[in-house]
């Protein structure tokens, strides 16, 4: 085994090199606004043309160049129920190729603390409410995201696999359902809440007398904002270090037909609201249990009406130059 990094909770090193793998994307655009609000003078972050994730030469080169003293891989395909379910060769192949490539040569060159993100989509579809983090590998994934969730379960078996035999203080951090600025706003390709937002704020503007969404409605889903979870993943960098992943969301959920009446109230949508009941619902819950981050010493504080809110006014400002 390599020499030992000690981990003293404390604050980062603001001066140095800091590695925000994704920073483009939803959850890497709120980490790099959180960390250039902390101080931070060195972030380093690469667009996917400038540095293919998936490229192992690439990223080995990168990493040489820059030797990131922290890291946060927050890069991954990512995509709804209809995007899993269509592509799984897809979710599966490049997640897995990004997390190995990062994660090997963030170990070679010398990263000291690195932060794997994941999804709770990683829990058993039906694992107990809320849902702990022992129980990860305790029973059947959700069929429509399974390759997503197997890329993201051996993301966090190679940082614990790290931690054993390299004694670095590398950790994970499972966020439940996020949303916010520089979400994915894809008919085809985004989460609920975001497809929500775009389908009834386009029903606001064109008249529509009523909105079909897919499914019961009645799944319940938790649902944080992403400068949330950016203001997590830093406390958690400076503030813990276990083999377990950290469960990251608010402790309360929705379901999702209440979920489509707050969007429509603040996008000014009043027309009827009706559901396809042949479409498929998705896991039937998933709340996550944050006592673990609790202990750590932190909650959330954006509430879902707040998030929300400004959501739709980040979205109705950026709509002509947003993902399509």
């Amino acid at each position: 085994m390599s020499d030992d990094v000690t981990f003293e909770p404390g604050q980062l090193d603001r001066a140095s090199a800091f590695y925000v793998a994704g920073h483009r994307g939803l959850v890497g655009s709120a980490i790099w606004r959180k960390l250039e609000r902390e101080g931070f003078a060195n972030l380093v972050g690469r667009t996917s043309s400038e540095l293919d994730l998936k490229d192992r030469d690439a990223v080995f080169e990168f990493f040489k160049q820059s030797k990131p003293r922290y890291v946060i891989l927050a890069a991954a395909k990512v995509g709804g129920i209809l995007a899993n379910n269509t592509y799984p060769v897809d979710f599966l192949s490049d997640n897995l190729r990004i997390q190995v490539n990062v994660l090997d040569a963030a170990r070679q060159y010398g990263a000291e603390r690195l932060l794997f993100l994941g999804s709770s989509c990683i829990y058993p579809k039906f694992a107990d409410q809320p849902i702990r983090e022992d129980s990860l590998l305790t029973g059947h994934l959700e069929p429509t995201n399974d390759a997503y969730a197997i890329a993201k379960i051996a993301g966090i078996m190679q940082v614990q696999a790290v931690r054993r035999q390299y004694g670095l203080p590398w950790i994970s951090a499972m966020p439940t359902n996020l949303y916010g600025p520089g979400d994915n706003f894809s008919p085809k390709g985004s989460h609920v809440l975001p497809a929500l937002i775009r389908r009834y704020d386009e029903a606001a503007k064109s008249g529509q007398t009523s909105v079909t969404n897919w499914g019961t409605g009645s799944p319940m889903r938790e649902f944080l904002h992403v400068d949330d979870l950016a203001d997590a993943c830093l406390h958690l960098l400076e503030n813990y270090d276990g083999p377990s992943q950290v469960n990251v969301g608010t402790g309360s959920d929705v379901t999702i037909k209440e979920l489509a009446t707050i969007v429509a109230a603040a996008v000014g949508y009043t027309g009827e609201i009706m559901w396809d009941t042949s479409k498929p619902d998705g896991t039937p819950r998933k709340l996550l249990d944050v006592s673990k981050l609790a202990e750590a010493g932190w909650k959330s504080s954006i509430s879902l009406e707040e998030g929300i809110g400004s959501t739709v006014e980040w979205y109705r400002a950026n709509v002509e130059s947003i993902r399509s």
